[in-house]
């Protein structure tokens, strides 16, 4: 029998480095498979955890916290001797431009030219979702500073990752099973882009608040207060047992679904 894992290699939000950089790896049967985010210490985690780059990597938004082990993943892909297939990168559309200019535009990447950045990498441009490794995952948009600049990530029946984010309760619910882990942005204190234990106490109800993992907060002190208001905090290298995800075709179709009926609320044919 398969068995799924979510490993956290990193909890802390850009404050709180000894937390490393908010950062999880969905593994199968120990193996790393997808990897969410970049951070530099999140990529530090995974090269001595998994002795690799990750296979692929899916961008939830391009703050520096969460994208600026960029770099050292170029080196490693595109001079590393390991003949291991290119890292695949999976980015929501309106996050190609804004990644761009943030890690790849600078001339010369490397000192000899010759070389684009993304020839490092194999770039998949994605909208609601994507296949890898035969599984479908679901993209959705979440509330973080400008509309259209984060997303969440959900493997259907395994886990729910919501990035950056404000609360986003109908979101939340339109994916919750009642049986996989959601995993939330959360801090003792909300701001414009984040969710705050005030907010998340008052947006989720108990049901949802039981299902979830809370991650992105500025210091152990911090994780503890959380804990003591009961909510199930993540640490840097916690992993988490999946259940496993639903049947990909199963998911897919859900997705269409539910892609189509927001097309025709909006007036989309």
């Amino acid at each position: 029998m398969t068995a799924w894992n979510l490993t956290f290699l990193g909890v802390g939000n850009a404050a709180a480095p000894l937390l490393g950089s908010a950062s999880v790896m969905l593994e199968r049967d120990d193996a790393p498979l997808l990897m969410v985010d970049c951070g530099q210490e999140a990529l530090t985690a995974c090269l001595e955890r998994y002795g690799r780059p990750p296979p692929a990597v899916f961008v939830t938004h391009v703050h520096m916290d969460h994208v600026a082990g960029f770099e050292r993943l170029f080196v490693a892909n595109y001079f590393g001797a390991t003949g291991l297939p290119r890292t695949r990168l999976f980015v929501p559309a309106l996050l190609v431009p804004l990644l761009q200019g943030r890690v790849a535009d600078y001339p010369n990447v490397v000192a000899e030219g010759a070389a684009n950045f993304w020839d490092a990498f194999d770039v998949v441009p994605v909208s609601y979702g994507f296949w890898h490794e035969a599984l479908w995952f679901d993209v959705f948009a979440v509330r973080h500073h400008v509309p259209g600049t984060a997303y969440g990530l959900c493997l259907p029946g395994a886990f729910l990752y919501t990035g950056d984010t404000r609360p986003i309760p109908e979101t939340i619910a339109q994916f919750a099973d009642g049986l996989m882990p959601l995993v939330h942005d959360c801090d003792l204190h909300g701001n414009p882009s984040h969710t705050g234990l005030p907010d998340l106490l008052r947006e989720y109800n108990e049901e949802l608040r039981r299902q979830m993992v809370v991650y992105h907060y500025a210091s152990p002190a911090d994780g503890e207060a959380l804990a003591r208001a009961g909510l199930r905090v993540a640490r840097p290298g916690d992993r988490l047992n999946l259940p496993s995800p639903r049947a990909a075709s199963s998911a897919h179709g859900s997705a269409v679904r539910q892609r189509l009926l927001g097309d025709r609320r909006q007036g989309k044919h």
